[in-house]
């Protein structure tokens, strides 16, 4: 069982890590695109952002799952195409302040093209952001795929701690108060979820002067 356990870390992680990369990548690139050029484009992005937002988030993972099949890479998939609203609201507001600034204003005049500024002048300034987000989220995607798994929706063929605590609710360990069953991989899912919440947290103190004033 100590083995089990310890292999369902990398799943956890794997699922975690791709799941947030796609949500970073479609929230950031929204984020992006609808807070630069504005009108239309932003009027568009932020309806369909808020359609995603007004959606409560675990039910609608746990309906495309059960909807898609019970796979790895659907999983991760779902996660990753429910998990990019909130990035893409942070991201929006920052780019509508870059935007305005002086130094913006000044390369705009000078003639660079809009993909010139987003790439040079925009990105950098939001990457920050988008790392401090993407910690945060990383914990977010790990529960949800635990939450999956309990629920008899992950990978079969794949071991992480939501689906050892899927089996040890089905053998019914947790009525006989076989606690080396359950109590394992539900710490480990806490912990590793209270750690890169904390580390999240941290990471936008630290790139915030505000929030790092506030202390």
């Amino acid at each position: 069982y100590t083995l089990s356990l310890h292999d369902a870390l990398p799943i956890s992680l794997v699922v975690g890590l791709a799941a947030t990369a796609i949500s970073m990548v479609l929230g950031a690139g929204i984020g992006i695109t609808a807070g630069y050029h504005g009108r239309w484009a932003d009027t568009g992005l932020m309806r369909i952002t808020d359609f995603f937002l007004v959606l409560p988030q675990l039910p609608l993972v746990i309906a495309l799952a059960a909807f898609f099949g019970q796979s790895l890479w659907i999983i991760i998939l779902v996660i990753g195409m429910t998990g990019w609203p909130t990035t893409a609201r942070i991201v929006r507001s920052q780019t509508l302040s870059l935007r305005e600034r002086q130094f913006v204003t000044r390369v705009r005049s000078l003639g660079a093209s809009n993909l010139r500024i987003l790439r040079v002048h925009v990105l950098p300034n939001v990457m920050p952001l988008i790392f401090a987000n993407t910690v945060l989220v990383i914990g977010g995607a790990i529960l949800a795929e635990a939450t999956l798994s309990f629920l008899g929706l992950g990978d079969p063929v794949q071991v992480s701690w939501g689906t050892m605590l899927h089996f040890a609710f089905q053998s019914g360990a947790i009525g006989r108060g076989a606690w080396w069953f359950f109590i394992p991989p539900g710490v480990g899912i806490v912990m590793v979820v209270l750690a890169f919440t904390l580390t999240g947290h941290s990471i936008d103190q630290a790139m915030n002067p505000r929030l790092r004033g506030s202390r």
